[in-house]
């Protein structure tokens, strides 16, 4: 069976790098960054890489998927904007509620799985999520304990770009576009993490020997 996959926010597909290794994929990816998205299909040749907006597309588009991975931009629901912004006497800004209106259109009108993911905000989650890491999943399925044996301990402040490019086996160098580097390196999803919820999402069961796949 080929699963029709959806990868939203795709930017340079840090949480799409193991799928081909879990099952049989048809992948459409959406990105707003016309350089991200050139990246991204450089990277994977064979999905369909879509410039737009992907909150839209997904409004559009939704039922057209088996899973759907979502991660909605970060910035005003992390706690460095908090730390940065609030306690410090600047002027705070809105937390981009586009994060929960996708969750509450997934959750309510999409029959596949689903994915959305983002970090831990500085205020209590508005819908309970799954905490793994340094992230929240919304998911209508069960992640396991652990998703990632790979630790990015010491990455999260990282500045040298060769040390996350060597974490993420992508060379962050090959971006010429206006999103800072650093940030892009720093928020890539851990492509074993990407993989793993994959795995649960579609019901398949790794090999001991790591190499292949099944279904239950």
């Amino acid at each position: 069976m080929k699963y029709k996959i959806l990868n939203l926010y795709a930017c340079l597909g840090g949480n799409r790098y193991k799928w081909d290794e879990v099952a049989d994929i048809e992948v459409t990816a959406v990105e707003l960054d016309t350089e991200a998205a050139r990246l991204y299909h450089e990277r994977f040749p064979n999905d369909k890489v879509i410039v737009a907006d992907a909150h839209q597309y997904l409004l559009g588009h939704y039922k057209e998927f088996d899973f759907i991975w979502t991660s909605p931009p970060c910035p005003t629901h992390s706690r460095a904007r908090y730390w940065g912004f609030g306690i410090n006497g600047k002027n705070p800004i809105y937390p981009d509620l586009t994060l929960y209106e996708e969750i509450i259109l997934l959750s309510t009108h999409f029959k596949g799985k689903y994915c959305v993911e983002n970090v831990i905000p500085y205020y209590e989650p508005l819908i309970a999520a799954q905490e793994r890491g340094r992230h929240l999943y919304w998911c209508n399925f069960s992640l396991p304990n652990i998703i990632s044996n790979r630790s990015d301990a010491g990455l999260v402040n990282e500045s040298i770009i060769g040390n996350l490019s060597k974490y993420h086996d992508f060379d962050f160098t090959k971006y010429k576009g206006t999103q800072r580097l650093l940030k892009m390196a720093r928020n890539l999803v851990d492509y074993e993490a990407g993989r793993t919820i994959l795995e649960r999402a579609l019901n398949v069961q790794r090999q001991s020997t790591d190499t292949q796949a099944k279904l239950f």
